[in-house]
């Protein structure tokens, strides 16, 4: 997972710096996650991927699909 993250980060161009100041994180932190030596909370992985436009599965190394998933369909109620 870490790797993708970092090769996630480093596709676009952008230094750690930057996505701490996304994830309203230091940048000691966001390497910590990159690294692998703190674990990512989900909700950050949930951040990350709406970010960078990937599915969570693709970022967790389940699939090599990058696309997110269509969004649910809200089922009306009455």
């Amino acid at each position: 997972m870490y790797k993708r993250v970092r090769d996630l980060r480093e596709d676009h161009d952008l230094l750690q710096k930057d996505v701490a100041a996304y994830l309203h994180c230091s940048s000691t932190a966001y390497a910590h996650y990159e690294t692998g030596i703190r674990n990512m909370p989900v909700e950050v992985l949930i951040k990350l991927a709406q970010f960078y436009g990937v599915s969570i599965d693709y970022m967790v190394g389940l699939t090599d699909v990058k696309q997110p998933y269509p969004p649910a369909k809200k089922i009306p109620r009455g």
